[in-house]
This record gives structure tokens, sequence and C-alpha cells, in this order.
């Protein structure tokens, strides 16, 4: 009797065991924060900054010291971002799309979102895209991979009239004219011109909230692209959020990202889905010193938005997922062109038969190994080929080739920061050890590095030996007709562009099924 049940026990384990299904795909998010510096949250070390639930996404997770974006600015950082490749090659130079601009992220770029399709996944956006809208919206996230979007599809200072948010505060901002109002998309559908900034918040958050749980409900594993406002100028905040920070409206504002944050995080428990979600936060470019303290902050390094120094382009870095990325911090270098390799390799996913710049941060994300990149690119805001890369990181030492002017206003007491500041060629290059002087304030005798110059010159040679140029979507110019508009053709233009009210999809219940 007793080898009877013996029997019954096993073959029961071996029946379950047989009859388990496979580890599921884990499902991914990337919350991708606007002009947030590398001094900015306050588990980079900002004294006066509150972002508790980014402060508790890095204690559980794993903070990188050595983060970059590929462009101090944002178009052409995001093209990198979602496709892997500098923007270069994928053609996003020079600077960024504006609301009339006839170009946009070229179709035939494929996108982490198509290829995360390929292997079964939904993908739904939720925030800025600013990679194009076009003609008849050619290029709106709809027509690159993802099933859902909800957001304005450019930066927030690009509309008309921007108003105070808050009440009780002066405003900065002087009213733009000749754009249309910036409005809120629905995939391709206009839901709201103009967008309420202190709404909007609650509405992507919401909206990311729908889509999570349609996923959950179809067994689909996602990818969640949170793509905030935050923290672009003009600052804003919603009516929670105003006057809450000890830092003033970009505090408020960083706070508000923060919450939404947070929001994300409760969905995923409240899913029963944390446990095999792969999360990553990080943000398009450095602070903007345009609008001096109401502007974001680089902590120690040198400079911010607009420009190759480290402010510009090292960038806040943490990923998280319980049990499986390991807990602490790590000085390795990597940045957000290597997103796409390394998504694809969690999702076992290929890679699209292109050049990719990208690697893969596996290594680094689940044990304690060395980075699998030695060398990382620097092109500025506005690249151009005959002047090619700007600066190259070999190791812990970075060589300017050179530099300009970022953002910065004319007094500001760092020359090479200022926006007046014009293109300068440096022969020999400046040399910095980056692991001794983050803030690039000492240059080294090159003479007495020529080892490792040889090593840096050989590696620029190497990469624009292989750099093919792609043709300039900013190139395109601009046409004032292809600017979003949810009356087309009305007159007169662009002032008629507004909508009466709201839709469906901002009532408060928010209940809408994303597919």
């Amino acid at each position: 009797m007793k080898l009877l049940r013996l029997c019954v026990a096993s073959l029961v384990y071996l029946l379950v065991q047989g009859s388990a299904t496979p580890q599921a795909k884990p499902n991914i998010v990337i919350l991708f924060a606007d002009d947030v510096g590398f001094g900015d949250l306050s588990v980079y070390g900002h004294p006066t900054s509150s972002t508790p639930n980014l402060d508790k996404m890095a204690s559980e997770g794993l903070l990188f010291t050595q983060f970059y974006s590929s462009s101090p600015v944002c178009s052409p950082s995001r093209a990198a971002l979602l496709t892997g490749r500098y923007q270069t090659r994928n053609g996003v130079w020079p600077g960024v799309f504006f609301s009339p601009s006839v170009g946009g992220l070229p179709l035939n770029e494929t996108t982490i979102a198509e290829s995360l399709k390929d292997v079964g996944y939904k993908t739904g956006v939720f925030g800025k895209w600013h990679l194009g809208v076009g003609k008849d919206n050619e290029y709106l996230p709809t027509r690159q991979g993802f099933d859902t979007y909800m957001g304005i599809p450019f930066a927030h200072d690009m509309c008309p009239c921007l108003v105070c948010f808050y009440p009780k505060a002066p405003c900065f901002d002087q009213c733009q004219t000749g754009t249309t109002p910036c409005p809120l998309f629905h995939n391709e559908e206009i839901v709201q011109q103009p967008v309420d900034l202190t709404e909007i918040t609650a509405t992507l958050v919401k909206g990311a909230e729908s889509f999570i749980n349609s996923a959950v409900d179809q067994k689909s594993p996602f990818f969640l692209y949170m793509s905030f406002q935050h923290n672009h100028h003009p600052q804003f905040a919603g009516k929670m959020f105003t006057n809450s920070s000890i830092r003033g409206p970009y505090g408020d504002s960083l706070s508000e990202m923060d919450w939404g944050v947070g929001q994300i995080f409760q969905f995923l428990k409240n899913a029963g889905i944390d446990d095999n979600t792969f999360v990553l936060f990080s943000s398009d470019n450095g602070p903007s010193f345009v609008r001096q303290i109401r502007g974001g902050n680089g902590g120690l390094l040198r400079c911010g938005k607009g420009t190759t120094w480290e402010g510009g382009m090292r960038v806040p870095g943490i990923a998280w997922w319980p049990n499986k990325i390991r807990v602490g911090r790590t000085m390795e270098l990597a940045g957000t062109v290597d997103v796409f390799p390394t998504l694809m390799s969690l999702a076992g996913g290929k890679l699209p038969n292109v050049t990719m710049d990208g690697v893969d941060m596996a290594p680094i994300l689940f044990g304690n190994k060395k980075s699998g990149r030695s060398v990382y690119i620097y092109y500025p805001s506005s690249p151009d080929p005959k002047l090619g890369v700007y600066a190259v990181r070999w190791n812990q030492y970075k060589a300017h080739y050179y530099s300009n002017g970022g953002l910065a206003p004319d007094f500001y007491p760092d020359e090479v920061c200022r926006g007046n500041y014009s293109l300068h060629k440096y022969n020999p290059p400046l040399l910095y050890n980056l692991h001794n002087d983050p803030g690039e304030i000492y240059a080294l005798n090159v003479k007495d590095y020529s080892n490792v110059m040889k090593q840096i010159d050989d590696a620029k040679s190497a990469f624009e030996a292989g750099m093919v140029w792609g043709e300039s979507q900013m190139g395109r110019g601009l046409n004032p007709q292809y600017e979003p508009c949810a009356k087309p053709g009305c007159t007169p233009f662009p002032d008629c562009c507004t909508t009466d009210g709201v839709s469906e999809i901002l009532r408060p219940d928010m209940s809408i099924a994303f597919v």
C-alpha cells in the first residue's frame, strides 16, 4: 500500500510538472522623463527634490552612475532609444522636430515596439512622442509599431499662449503665435485641443492603467512606454502638486512625475504582475538652463542640455525587476541606445538586420559583470557630417574634439555652457579622467597620455568609418498645413484648431478598452 501511494504521488508530480506552463515573457515598462538632469532626483543627491517613488525603485533595483543619452536634445535621443541606432544613422538630425515638421522617424526604421509585436507583445505609448506627425499622421506611434497612443506629439513649449499654471505665481513664458494649440491624441484622433496640462498627467496615468489591465485580461505580455512631459519648460503640475515643493515650480512638476511613476508601480502590483515586469527609468537628455532656477540640475556634471559636456548627456538610469535584477549601484558604462538589444534579449525577440549601436546590458543587470561597451560617442544637438563626432569616451577617459554652447543664459558662470558660446575645435583635444573628475574641470596633459589618446583616436576613426548618415529628416523643412488640427480645413488657420469640450476618452471614469 505504501508503495502504491508513492507511485501515485510520483505520477501526480510528473503530471503537474508536465502541464506547467513555461515562464511567461516579461512585461516591459520604460519610464522616460523630459529634461531631468543627473542631479535632479533625491536619490542622485538633490537636497530639496521629493521623489520617493523613484527613490524606492532605486533601493529595490539597480542605479546607474554612468548612463547616457545619445543626444543632448530630445527628438534624436528618443529616436536612438526606440531604434538602438544613433540619430545620425536614422536621419533624426539636426535639432528637433516642430509641430509643422514635414519629416519624422523614418518608417523603414524598426522600433522596439515593432520587434516586440513580432513576439506577441501588446504595445502602448502614453505621453510625449516628438518623433514627427507629418502629413496625414504618417509618423505617429500607431504607424511605428504601437497598438495604442495617447499624448502630445511634441514638446508643450511649441504651442501658442503658454498660460500660467501656477495661480499664485507670475507668468514667465510669453505667448507664441502662428502655431496650433497643443493637441492631445488618442491613437490618430485629436480628443482635446488645446490640451489641459494641469490634468494631462492624471489622464495619461489612467490611460496606462487601462492599457495594462487590458493586456493582463488578454493574457498578453506588454510593452508600456510612459513618456512624461515633465520636466520640460514651461513647468506645470496638477492641483494636487501646485505649490507643494520647497524647490518651487520645478520641484512641483518633478513631484507630479514621481507620483505618476508610483501609480504605474501600484498598477503592476494590483494586477499581480510586478514580479514579472522589467522597468527602466531614464531621461532624454540633461537639464535645461534656459529657465534658470526654474530649470533642472546636472549635479556635479558640467553644463546641461544642448552640449556634449557630461551634464548634457549623462542622465539618471534605474533598472528594476524583483528577484531578477541585482540590487545596488553600478559604475559600468551604458546608455539608452543599449535598451533595444537588451529588451530583445529579455523577450526572445530578434534585432533588425541593420547596423545597431546598442549592446545588451544583461551582464550588468543580472550579474556583477563588465559592460559590453568600453566606448561611448557624443554627437551635438545639431550634428554635421563635415565635423562628425564631437567627443569620445573610452573607459574612464573622455576627449573633446569640438564643443559648442548649450541653453544656459549669457551670464552663466561657465562660458562653455552659454548659448552664445560658438563652435570651438580643440587641437589637441581636451582630455579628462571622468572617474576622478566627472565635472570636467581639470584637463589632462595629452602628451602624458599619448597611449590613451591613441585608443580614443582609433575608436573615433573606426566608428566614423562605419557611419552611414541617414537622410536628414529635419532637412525636409516645415509645412504649416501639417500641424495637427482637430478641425482639418477650418479657417482661419491655425486659430480655429480647437475642440469644443472633450471626448469620451477624457471622462473621469476613463471607461475605454485598449486593444
